[in-house]
């Protein structure tokens, strides 16, 4: 644990960070166990192919890589110390002269969802084996993060690629856009892509923090972004503070520009009570990549909680979504209301809504006598992704959480394997007695042996 806390990221690091959307760590594993890595990899590839979610059992040596401080650091200073491994996790091969692959960010494992810009999900990028241009890293577009579209004009575009000798980890916002890149050598490159995710929302700096203040870059169009995120970070609700005028903000909202539209809709979220009627407006009237720049501001501004319960119940379904989603931004300033407004959306008749509605129910992370029956309805909805959303939100809730234990057991059976997993994380949350026994023995009959090929089998 020691070696973790002098591993946190600087507040240059975590600017960085929050600016580009991903930092670049040094592990100090060993070279050997990088190349044992590699060997091993190679080998279930030839013999099994892509293992899949399977990579870590089927390469064990994989878990001394996120035991490294510098990853195990790095994850603490951006999703806090309590993050988790996702279920979900791939071992990307770029074959000798591949071509690479296209420009994306990545899906929820064929879902959609709101886009959330707070880091509340990040990836580890490993690369077991040097990395150079010529082996086909993988590129990233620094920034892209807060961006559903790549750019708007490609011939200022600006590319990076991850490079660095055996053990380089590139630590990545989940949302980032990025591609791999042409391998014009004559063997495999490898990388491993793991997910982690926060647990609960910050209270303080959970990095070397030494200053809380931000160092405004009035240049660049997303600055505002970055500070609300790093005001969240910092566990500060309403310390951005915008004194632009709101009707200009609210012109400024409907651009055809996506960054324009971003940093009004954040600017208008810093004004206070004078940027919510513009922005409600908007996110009720606007087509839908106006919407969900309206959402982005109403969720950084406390002063638009009424708002945001009153048309909770809105007849239009993409309203609904965006007022959910917006509710679980807000943390515990949605107050009870709030959450009350969240707790009803159990019924609603649009998935999206019901997926937005379990999700928030776990960000805003109070009133577990409300929060804590309705995840217990949605663990039992007929869509998975609700389902997985609520194991994970019933997570947040730790052992107040506890009548939640019968419906995590049945969910531990559930035919999609990130309903099971989330399930996993979230017994090991309440911590009770009761959990633990359905925990351990769930694991108990699902546990892996790592030596067991077709070739092997006993």
């Amino acid at each position: 644990m020691s070696e973790t806390l002098s591993s946190l990221l600087t507040d240059a690091q975590m600017r960085d960070y929050l600016k580009n959307g991903y930092v670049l760590l040094n592990t100090t594993t060993p070279t050997e166990i990088h190349q044992s890595i590699y060997d091993k990899t190679d080998a279930v590839f030839g013999s099994e192919g892509n293992p899949g979610n399977n990579v870590l059992p089927r390469v064990p040596a994989l878990r001394q890589v996120f035991d490294d401080p510098a990853v195990s650091g790095a994850l603490t200073s951006v999703l806090g110390p309590d993050y988790v491994m996702h279920s979900h996790r791939h071992p990307h091969i770029n074959v000798p002269k591949g071509k690479g692959g296209g420009w994306h960010k990545d899906s929820y494992w064929g879902y959609y969802k709101v886009r959330c810009h707070r880091s509340r999900w990040a990836m580890i990028f490993y690369y077991p084996q040097d990395v150079t241009n010529a082996n086909g890293p993988t590129a990233v577009i620094p920034g892209t993060q807060y961006l559903m579209n790549r750019v708007e004009d490609e011939s200022s575009e600006v590319q990076t690629s991850v490079l660095g000798k055996a053990g380089t980890c590139a630590l990545v916002h989940f949302d980032i856009w990025h591609r791999a890149m042409p391998n014009t050598t004559d063997v495999n490159r490898y990388m491993m892509k793991f997910q982690f995710r926060r647990m609960s929302e910050p209270q303080q700096p959970s990095w070397n923090s030494t200053s809380t203040k931000w160092r405004r870059n009035e240049v660049d169009p997303m600055d505002i972004v970055s500070e609300q995120m790093w005001d969240w970070h910092c566990g500060r609700r309403d310390g951005v503070v915008c004194e632009e005028d709101a009707s200009d903000l609210a012109k400024a909202l409907q651009s055809e520009s996506e960054t324009i539209r971003l940093d009004a809709a954040y600017k208008l979220g810093a004004v206070g009570q004078d940027g919510v009627s513009p922005l409600m407006g908007t996110m009720k009237n606007g087509d839908e990549s106006i919407q969900l720049a309206a959402a982005y501001g109403l969720s950084v501004n406390t002063a638009a909680v009424d708002a945001l319960v009153e048309n909770a119940g809105h007849p239009e379904e993409h309203v609904r979504k965006f007022v959910a989603y917006a509710l679980g931004e807000q943390g515990t300033s949605a107050g009870s209301a709030g959450v009350d407004a969240l707790a009803h959306q159990t019924e609603d008749p649009s998935v999206e809504v019901r997926r937005a509605a379990s999700e928030a129910l776990g960000t805003v992370e109070c009133y577990a006598d409300v929060a804590v029956p309705a995840l217990i309805s949605f663990l039992r909805d007929e869509d998975p992704q609700v389902r997985f959303n609520a194991a994970y939100s019933v997570s947040s809730f730790g052992a107040d959480a506890a009548e939640a234990v019968p419906a995590l057991n049945d969910a531990l059976n559930d035919d999609n394997r990130y309903v099971s997993g989330h399930t996993v994380s979230a017994l090991r949350a309440i911590g009770t007695p009761e959990a633990e026994v359905a925990l351990l023995d769930y694991l108990s009959v699902s546990r892996w042996c790592s030596s067991t090929t077709k070739e092997s089998t006993f």
